[in-house]
């Protein structure tokens, strides 16, 4: 039974925030940190990927979709977003079989929630949407078949963080620690007894000037600028994804 455990989502390749967490006492003190998938996808995927890498055991690693997209570039079929097929090309051969390895959903027994199931998206796919204000029959679609014991389930893909109660089941989205939408700073999430959505400040303009200048990316500055900015809102990020929840 873990007593904490941080949740990361969506880096996407993002150093300086990464560091920002990771930096974090809570973070630093955690039984474990899950990694929820969109890891390295981003301006600097092979730094990102080697810092966790050296966190070991503390680290527990699920797959997705941009993950997944990372490994299909590197065998020669394109991403439709330049950043991965460029981050795609980046990564070293032990790293592109470290993101073709990785499951798409753990479970872990922590205190206060049980059992508790990580996935990127839902645990069936790694790419479908559900937000916040899905309907019910949605979330009862994309839980179809999930174990009964699983009383809490913690996802990431939209970027946005949130809790909410589907029918007796927690779910918890931590938000995106490189590419929030909403609001600026690393979004993550700290589990046991209960659940806490936390943001990690730091410093964006001088992050944006890093990434600019240590990456090799053509669009650094501007990938920077709008992610690490957060320059979409939630109700923008919502406008957009409604779609894919069938809305």
């Amino acid at each position: 039974m873990l007593e904490r455990v941080a949740v990361l989502s969506d880096i996407h390749g993002a150093l300086p925030a990464l560091e920002a967490v990771l930096a974090e006492p809570d973070v630093a003190a955690a039984d474990l940190i899950v990694l929820t998938g969109d890891i390295a996808a981003g301006p600097q995927p092979v730094e990102v990927l080697d810092l966790l890498a050296a966190l070991g055991e503390r680290a527990c690693w699920v797959g997705g979709n941009a993950d997944r997209e990372l490994v299909e570039a590197r065998s020669g079929r394109s991403s439709p977003h330049d950043v991965s097929n460029w981050a795609a090309a980046q990564l070293r051969d032990d790293q592109v079989a470290r993101l073709a390895a990785l499951p798409l959903t753990v479970t872990r027994s922590v205190a206060g929630l049980g059992e508790v199931l990580f996935c990127h998206a839902t645990p069936r796919d790694d790419e479908e949407m559900v937000l916040v204000d899905s309907r019910l029959e949605r979330w009862a679609e994309v839980f179809a078949g999930l174990p009964a014991e699983v009383g809490t389930v913690v996802c990431g893909h939209t970027h946005m963080p949130f809790t909410r109660l589907v029918d007796r089941r927690l779910v918890v989205n931590p938000g995106s620690v490189g590419m929030p939408y909403g609001g600026a700073g690393a979004w993550w999430a700290l589990l046991g007894p209960g659940v806490q959505l936390r943001r990690t400040g730091y410093d964006v303009a001088a992050a944006c000037a890093r990434v600019a200048a240590e990456s090799t990316y053509p669009d650094a500055a501007e990938w920077a600028d709008e992610y690490l900015r957060s320059r979409h809102s939630d109700a923008d990020a919502l406008a957009v994804f409604g779609p894919g929840d069938g809305r």
